[in-house]
């Protein structure tokens, strides 16, 4: 039997606070550099909520758009007041967002233990193919299966059965890792098994009755657990 690990790449490969720093050096001039935090939690926040809403419209948007439009929203709401030019910057630094640190070791090692991975994001290929390379994680996964291939957005059924039916797994073949509780669910909910990668400890997960089959803090837990 082939495991195939699909990993789940915004929030669980790639940090999207990664941004707070250019966040607060755009909004150091109105010396309210403070919010840079809360600004980046509200434009992640946001960016899910539009992809949701657009999913259940049955109007499918590049995720690159869901990020913009999430950033003017953010923008609004915060009365911040950024410059065309300020938004290009930032969005511009979503497209140079950081991987966790343990990422790249972690990868290493289910790549020596013969674990077949795949990237699986929201994010188009495009996207997907610049975040892993920028950060020297591309040869570590077989394939990135993007939705931008079906015009659907997670954690929707058919973009699970898309998952499977690309690396051609059944459900219990197939895993998929992921820091969203939403993902994690709607994997489990097709029938794949999820682990949950809980990186804030205070973080609930959603009480739906669905479980990830594991939790752990970080991607190394996550290796001693598939090994």
């Amino acid at each position: 039997m082939t495991t195939v690990v699909a990993f789940d790449v915004y929030g669980t490969l790639i940090d999207t606070q990664g941004v707070v720093a250019e966040l607060e050096q755009q909004l150091a001039a109105q010396g309210r550099s403070d919010l840079g935090p809360e600004f980046s939690r509200r434009w992640r926040d946001k960016q899910l909520e539009y992809s949701f809403r657009r999913g259940l419209m049955g109007d499918y948007v590049d995720f690159a758009r869901c990020t913009r439009e999430a950033l003017e929203f953010t923008d609004r709401a915060l009365e911040t007041h950024l410059s065309e030019a300020d938004k290009d910057r930032l969005m511009g630094a979503y497209g140079r967002l950081p991987a966790f640190p343990e990422a790249k070791a972690a990868l290493e090692r289910l790549a020596r233990a013969g674990i077949t991975c795949v990237a699986f994001s929201n994010g188009s290929h495009e996207a997907v193919q610049g975040l892993l390379s920028r950060n020297e994680l591309r040869d570590l996964f077989d394939d990135i299966v993007s939705v931008d291939e079906i015009k659907r957005f997670k954690p929707d059924p058919a973009v699970y059965f898309h998952l499977r039916q690309r690396v051609e797994a059944s459900a219990t073949e197939t895993w998929l890792v992921s820091s969203n509780p939403f993902d994690v669910i709607g994997a489990r909910h097709a029938g794949l098994h999820a682990v949950w990668v809980r990186r804030n400890p205070e973080a609930p997960f959603d009480p739906w009755g669905v479980e990830p089959d594991f939790t752990v803090a970080d991607l190394d837990a996550l290796v001693d657990t598939l090994t």
